[in-house]
């Protein structure tokens, strides 16, 4: 959290429109902690997106004439969302993914990792850990709870390294 993975897939979806293309952005509908028809970043950068609740939904939502296709949180979304992305790329769109690779106990996203091993491209961004100002890429959750998935921002979550990371 906090490497600025969303704000990294603004800029390249942005960057698509200044080049005509046609843009289209979904997000998991279990993402609330900003905006319902929008993907924010944490230094409130946004874009509109249509949520979903489900994968395959984005099929259906899928403009005939988009080009681009972006999809933040993905390790928000089910088991179908590497089939849903490997579709839209066979068809000749371009896919651009983000989201968590480890969820709080330091553990892969199965989704994420599936994704990573088929995608042309794979960028990983690292935050600043929060104890020590190295480079981090594990999300420390603050806090008792055991749920993997628990949607939440700077007031649930800060960045470690391996370091300073505890399980």
């Amino acid at each position: 959290m906090f490497s600025g993975k969303t704000q990294e897939l603004i800029r390249r979806l942005r960057l698509a429109s200044i080049a005509r293309q046609k843009v289209q952005v979904f997000n998991s509908a279990l993402d609330v902690r900003y905006a319902k028809d929008h993907i924010v970043s944490h230094d409130l950068s946004k874009t509109p997106s249509i949520a979903v609740s489900r994968s395959k939904d984005i099929l259906s939502r899928i403009d005939p004439d988009t080009q681009v296709v972006g999809i933040d949180e993905v390790q928000f979304f089910d088991d179908e969302i590497v089939a849903v992305c490997e579709q839209l790329a066979d068809q000749g769109r371009r896919v651009i993914v983000a989201g968590l690779d480890q969820d709080f106990r330091g553990v892969p996203f199965p989704v994420t990792s599936l994704l990573m091993g088929v995608a042309e491209f794979v960028t990983k961004n690292l935050a600043i850990c929060m104890v020590c100002g190295n480079p981090a890429n594990r999300s420390q959750r603050l806090g008792a709870g055991r749920k993997v998935v628990d949607v939440g921002a700077a007031d649930k979550y800060e960045a470690r390294c391996r370091r300073c990371f505890k399980r």
